[in-house]
């Protein structure tokens, strides 16, 4: 597709779009997500804090069937305008946490379309979004967060989806943790975070329409585990965080974090 029948500039007419939202941290989900990971802590009441990354159970996207895309994703996503290319994928996200959000809080998320921007390689034209977003609690701001989608060209009839270079982890870290995010796991998560992305458990569409070699983890999933393992996980710590990196199944980064605690 050339990047000029994208309309690139009506897209990037775009940013700016706001929108403010508000939720109740209630505790059913979270311990829902509890269970899902095998957790041992007791019931989750109101008061506790809200794990780092576990505020993808808040604040769900509400859209009937009639506004998904053939893929399951929403065709206007927010303040992300809807997009021509028909493939959507997490591509990265930096969170900085501010302070607890806590079980029973009122919360408020302010939200920003923060830039549309056209690559091309590969892969052929891609389309990165970055949404911006600021979230407060009762005592004030809590987080910032700004998260990137990338939407990309479908995947030719014979053809597997063409994955990035990875680069492999640095050898001799001091403690690592193994995980299996099966399909059980897979549906949980997107059944708690009302994601109906099909690349996540429909096996069939992720390997013959989009090209995958089987089903998809959710970016926000991967980031929650590496989260977790960093704060109630690991056997060994000094407080003040870590580098932490989630590995495929062949042995190359799928995506890494910088965690830095104050």
């Amino acid at each position: 597709m050339a990047t000029s029948a994208l309309s690139i500039d009506d897209l990037r007419s775009h940013i700016g779009r706001r929108l403010t939202a508000t939720d109740l941290i209630h505790p059913g989900p979270a311990n829902l997500l509890r269970l899902a990971f095998a957790r041992s802590e007791p019931e989750l009441v109101a008061g506790d804090p809200l794990p780092p990354a576990w505020l993808a159970l808040y604040f769900l996207p509400r859209y009937a069937p009639d506004e998904l895309r053939p893929d399951g994703s929403p065709r206007d996503a927010g303040v992300v305008p809807a997009m021509p290319l028909p493939r959507r994928m997490f591509a990265g996200e930096s969170v900085r946490f501010h302070r607890p959000l806590r079980i029973g809080d009122a919360v408020r998320r302010e939200t920003e379309l923060a830039d549309i921007s056209v690559k091309s390689g590969g892969t052929g034209t891609l389309v990165f979004a970055t949404v911006a977003s600021r979230v407060f609690g009762p005592d004030g701001l809590a987080l910032e967060e700004e998260r990137r989608t990338v939407f990309r060209e479908e995947v030719k009839g014979g053809q597997g989806n063409q994955a990035p270079r990875r680069d492999a982890p640095p050898a001799g870290v001091p403690w690592r943790r193994r995980i299996t995010p099966d399909p059980v796991l897979l549906f949980r998560f997107s059944a708690l975070t009302f994601n109906s992305h099909r690349i996540h458990y429909d096996r069939r569409w992720a390997m013959e329409t989009e090209g995958y070699p089987g089903l998809v983890v959710h970016g926000p999933l991967t980031t929650a585990l590496l989260l977790d393992f960093e704060l109630v996980g690991r056997p060994t710590g000094d407080g003040r965080g870590a580098e932490l990196w989630a590995v495929t199944p062949e042995g190359t980064i799928a995506m890494s974090a910088e965690i830095t605690l104050d």
